[in-house]
């Protein structure tokens, strides 16, 4: 069999240079070829139509497993771990997942060393070695990948879903696997995994199953010669594609509250309809259509509602673990501590929000605002990393025919009301599925889900006691979005006078100073806005911190109806308390960005704090502070490093401390004293005029420094804020030892620190090249031979200008000392 060329023509963004060609090889393997002479990196996913799903019976996480062992070593290149050190060397990174259909190998490597890289990388799919000395470390590593996430609340809540449905359904199954399902079950029933898995592997990956994708800097021609010889080996069984027919709910496992303890502190609810999988439909979008609505945050929306009535903190939706043949609507409200007490009122203005969509019909100018947003979301989306994209693709070609390859389900395009209308018609109250997480349920729960420990209990829940809840709601005008006035019409390219490479200080005042950088690059209708606020008076105290964090986060609820529909169409902005003060970004099409930035500007100046919302902000920082002890030990072992190096900065115990004492009227006497004395950073770049930017702020100093009533005035020079970093002596090695905050984690980690140099670029280019030389041994090191841990890593660090080397250890085998995770710190200095 010849390889076939496809004369499809596969759509791209209008935007996109690149060029794609689709290819199926005489082993029936299917491949993307993409040409992008620009690029420095050369990238490639293989993509199988294996997952977890096909796991035998008694042997979970078999699929997992294998995924882990073809990094090891393969009959052409039989010395362990040389492709990962190969990667490595060459400046770039490889990765993998196994999800319920598919497994997914990536990678990527500088532009001039992908020839080498990809054989490598053919040879997991041509003649592996799966060698027993590996076999049983590898299980050793899955297990301790599995010790990591038994209290992460995202694997329980996920496998707690997955465990109340049918037990004759692969989605019921434990996905990743750990030392009993691979080590201890086969023995006791007389198997070798290794056996096994070769089995499973000769078995399940055939060359007709496989989806690759290959990004390169050569010609479409070069590159298909390339793969035409690296590829053409992997065997092809005509194996048949796996389907797993049915929905993985029965009646029995609908019309259910579940309860659960989290291992965090707070409350989630999170309602869940099995639906007609939206694949089906992807060019109509009904599931976009219905989880734009039902996730809306404008006036009017249920999310609107439940903040006004101080029940919500943030509310999503949309449509998860999806396949061809069964999906989930998904509807996830994140609770205050008196949304906990109004769980029932909370479904049923879910339900009556439902209703008045069902009653409403299907709207033609709210699809046609959607697919004006995706239009521009596509045709001028920004580059992304090449290992990214291949590995979107490569997910995408498994569920889309060619042309729809790089746009997926992300582009509807025809207006089918009946279909939108079939969706939202399986959202009813005999087919639905609360899941209720708290810790107030501990000690109230009767059953627990095997392979993760989290207590729950179920009730059932009739559609008659759901009608009642949407009875018994509060009176409030729940109704449908306005037209968005943030949707971009003018996407045309503003005129660069001088094509500067480098950011340029255009103006500075007493009271701010703008750096300006002109799109020469992309040429895209986008533009980046970064305001820093110094304030002195911002970190004075752990009080100051917390105020300054609350004023920030309440500035951004304030905002949040009005700007919501910006960051539907586009336009982003995030407001967050910095080192030094504050800081406002805003980043997406220019169009309509300084009508955002100028809303920004007003309601700092205007602020007034409103105590009901200040009351719900206060508690979800104090649920942050509390949950710090939840974090992984090597992230808590992170903090410890940040909290001894920085100069002057306040422990989180102290913050939490001081914290329950402050109230609304502490952070309406402090305002005034944050905002009274700082200076304005700017930096505004992309597509933006230079006198436009001038604009923008001259808009902030007049609105905060020059009006009639100023709040802020210029710093004094004494009062320029720098971030300083501690010193360590040369030759002096600190050890700190802190214990384990949450008893039930039985990781510790430890983070060895070396501060190596001030920012000097020949120095950096030293420590880079030295942090890329080390990382694989490093990793292979102490995570294959040593088997110390899932987590093993080297990466470089950067505070504030001083850099350094760190190693960041998480183990359940080697401690260094019982429930203790530990910040080793040392300095050493590369000589010029």
């Amino acid at each position: 069999m010849a390889v076939g060329k496809s004369d499809v023509e596969i759509f791209k963004p209008r935007n996109d240079k690149r060029e794609y060609r689709r290819i199926v090889l005489p082993n029936s393997l299917e491949v993307l070829l993409i040409s992008d002479p620009d690029t420095d990196k050369a990238a490639a996913s293989m993509d199988v139509s294996v997952g977890y799903f096909c796991d035998p019976d008694g042997l979970e996480g078999l699929a997992h497993f294998l995924e882990h062992m073809l990094f090891y070593a393969s009959e052409k290149y039989p010395v362990e771990d040389s492709y990962s050190k190969y990667i490595t060397e060459h400046g770039g990174s490889t990765n993998a997942f196994t999800s319920s259909e598919q497994t997914n190998f990536h990678f990527d490597v500088n532009a001039g060393s992908f020839e080498e890289a990809l054989d490598r990388f053919a040879q997991f799919f041509v003649r592996p070695l799966m060698s027993r000395d590996a076999t049983l470390r590898e299980i050793k590593a899955v297990d301790s990948e599995n010790q990591k996430n038994l209290l992460s609340d995202g694997w329980r809540m996920s496998q707690l879903q997955k465990h109340l449905c049918s037990k004759d359904h692969p989605y019921h199954k434990f996905s990743t696997g750990n030392w009993e399902t691979l080590e201890v079950k086969p023995k006791s029933k007389g198997l070798d995994t290794r056996l096994e898995l070769i089995k499973f592997y000769e078995e399940n990956y055939s060359a007709n199953l496989m989806h690759l994708v290959v990004y390169a800097r050569e010609s479409l021609d070069d590159i298909q010669k390339l793969v035409e010889r690296e590829f053409c080996d992997i065997r092809n069984t005509e194996r048949d594609y796996f389907h797993f027919l049915g929905q993985p709910c029965s009646v029995e496992h609908l019309q259910i509250l579940v309860k659960a303890v989290p291992i965090r502190e707070g409350h989630t609810l999170k309602i869940t309809w099995p639906i007609t999988p939206s694949i089906r439909y992807y060019k109509e979008g009904p599931v976009r259509y219905l989880s734009h609505l039902i996730g809306h945050e404008g006036e009017g929306s249920l999310f609107y509602i439940l903040k006004q009535l101080g029940w919500a903190i943030s509310l999503q939706a949309g449509e998860g673990d999806r396949s061809l043949e069964f999906s989930f609507l998904y509807v996830s409200i994140e609770l205050t501590d008196a949304g906990h007490e109004h769980i029932e009122d909370i479904v049923g203005l879910l339900f009556k929000y439902i209703l008045l969509l069902q009653n409403s019909g299907v709207m033609k100018w709210i699809f046609d605002e959607l697919v004006a947003i995706c239009e521009t979301g596509f045709h001028y989306q920004d580059k992304i990393r090449p290992i990214h994209y291949v590995v979107n693709i490569a997910s995408n070609m498994q569920l889309f025919p060619p042309e729809d390859w790089l746009v997926a389900s992300s582009l509807p395009s025809k207006f089918v009301p009946s279909t939108i209308q079939k969706i939202l018609d399986e959202l009813t109250p005999k087919s639905v599925r609360i899941f209720w997480e708290s810790k107030k349920f501990e000690g109230c729960t009767d059953s627990v889900e095997p392979w993760y420990g989290t207590p729950y209990t179920i009730e059932k829940v009739t559609a008659s006691t759901i009608q009642q809840w949407i009875e018994n709601t509060p009176d409030k005008n729940l109704h449908l979005p306005k037209p968005n006035i943030f949707i971009p019409t003018d996407l045309s390219l503003k005129h660069v006078q001088e094509k500067v490479k480098f950011p340029m200080p255009l103006r500075k005042s007493s009271f701010s100073r703008l750096w300006y950088k002109p799109d020469t690059v992309f040429f895209t209708p986008k533009a980046y806005i970064r305001i820093d606020f110094n304030c002195p008076q911002s970190n004075y105290s752990p009080e100051a911190e917390i105020l300054t964090d609350v004023f920030t986060r309440l500035l951004m609820d304030y905002l949040n109806e009005y700007a919501y529909d910006a960051q539907v169409a586009g336009l982003y902005y995030a407001i967050c308390h910095t080192d030094t003060g504050f800081q406002v970004i805003v980043v997406g099409y220019n169009h309509k960005m300084s009508i955002l930035l100028e809303t920004i500007i007003g309601k700092i100046k205007q602020f007034e704090v409103k105590p009901d919302r200040f009351a719900v902000i206060k508690e979800t920082v104090t649920k942050d502070y509390e949950n710090f002890k939840f974090r992984q030990p090597y992230q808590q072992a992170l903090y410890y490093c940040s909290l001894l190096l920085e100069d002057h900065t306040w422990p989180w115990s102290d913050k939490l401390e001081v914290l329950p004492h402050l109230e609304a009227n502490d952070l309406a006497e402090f305002l005034p004293r944050l905002l009274s004395k700082t200076f304005v950073e700017c930096y505004i770049g992309g597509n933006v005029e230079l006198h436009e930017a001038e604009s923008m702020v001259q808009h902030i100093e007049d609105m905060l420094f020059k009006a009639s009533h100023p709040i802020s005035k210029p710093l004094f020079p004494s009062q320029h804020l720098t971030n300083r970093i501690v010193k360590l002596e040369e030759g002096l090695k600190y050890y700190y030892p802190v214990e384990g905050l949450n008893q039930k984690n039985e990781n510790s980690a430890l983070v060895h620190y070396i501060q190596v140099h001030q920012d000097d670029i020949k120095l950096n280019v030293k420590l880079q090249l030295f942090a890329l030389i080390a990382k694989q041994p490093a990793f292979h090191q102490l995570r294959s031979v040593e088997q110390l841990g899932y987590i093993t890593v080297l990466l470089q660090r950067n505070d504030s200008g001083v850099w350094g080397l760190q190693f960041i250890i998480q183990s359940t085998v080697q401690v260094p000392d019982a429930k203790y995770f530990s910040v080793s710190i040392t300095t050493y200095f590369f000589k010029t």
